[in-house]
């Protein structure tokens, strides 16, 4: 059994969310650089330059990407033969959340009750996902989501009849309806099967995925580079002010589903998709 202090994952915690909200990942980075050569309006040259700049003034100077510096996803995996010693593991992430966002500077987003919105001041609780897997690693994963992307979120539940189609048709119709409210060039991560909760979960975890790494699968690598295609077309482009890029990538994640459903869900990441990871 290995055991791991609470403070540890704390400390972790708090490096990652300030980690996350200053440095833009070297994949979309180079996305961006590649999109760039791509893009035929010069609006959109213009403005992929800008967001190229502000993030490198960002990473320099310590300061956040985004003012919008969104509500702390944490994805944790904790190997089955861990034990968390010294307190409570979600009190530990959610101390980590509240000092990384005091001592970075970054904006409380979150308020205590969906209706009567008061702010916690300290953007907590956050959002917390676990996963146990096998052997004594523990692995966490911090993914601050704005919400000018997150509110674009789709989630359908169609009918096996409506196949592939129906599954295009859904994740197009995302895009188009955002249009600009993402911040675009944007990431699309799609969740395909499961139940209504694990399509929308695979979805946000699409997200996370390096967007130079292709999908294993070559049925939904190719159904991946066909949306993207197919997005691309539709002219929205950077900043919603029109040209061929609209999106940098689209990630699918798919699970087993039952013989009557096909649920599909859409989570649209804005143009830095933020997310950083650890293993303690």
């Amino acid at each position: 059994m290995r055991i791991i202090d609470a403070s540890v994952i704390t400390d972790t915690v708090e490096r990652l969310c300030m980690e996350a909200n200053y440095y833009l990942n070297e994949d979309i980075k180079e996305a961006l650089k590649n999109a760039m050569e791509k893009e035929e309006s010069q609006t959109g040259k213009s403005i992929l330059e800008s967001l190229i700049e502000n993030a490198e003034i960002a990473r320099a100077q310590k300061l956040a990407i985004c003012q919008d510096t969104g509500m702390a996803v944490v994805f944790v995996e904790m190997g089955q033969d861990v034990q968390v010693q010294g307190g409570y593991i979600e009190d530990a992430i959610n101390e980590g959340v509240r000092r990384g966002y005091k001592k970075g500077f970054l904006r409380s987003s979150v308020v205590k009750d969906p209706l009567l919105r008061e702010n916690t001041r300290d953007n907590t609780p956050a959002i917390i996902h676990y996963e146990i897997v096998k052997g004594d690693r523990f692995t966490i994963h911090v993914a601050p989501k704005g919400f000018g992307s997150e509110n674009m979120s789709v989630l359908k539940m169609l009918k096996p009849s409506d196949g592939i189609e129906g599954v295009k048709r859904t994740v197009l119709d995302a895009v188009s309806a955002a249009g600009p409210n993402p911040c675009p060039p944007i990431i699309v991560g799609v969740g395909i099967g499961g139940s209504m909760e694990k399509a929308a979960l695979m979805a946000k975890k699409a997200l996370m995925r390096p967007i130079d790494k292709p999908n294993p699968d070559s049925f939904y690598k190719e159904l991946e580079d066909e949306l993207l295609e197919r997005i691309n077309k539709l002219g929205i482009g950077p900043a919603g002010l029109g040209g061929r890029i609209t999106a940098l990538k689209v990630n699918i994640e798919t699970y087993p589903t039952h013989i009557a459903g096909l649920p599909v869900a859409v989570n649209i990441g804005c143009h830095v998709t933020r997310h950083k990871s650890a293993e303690i």
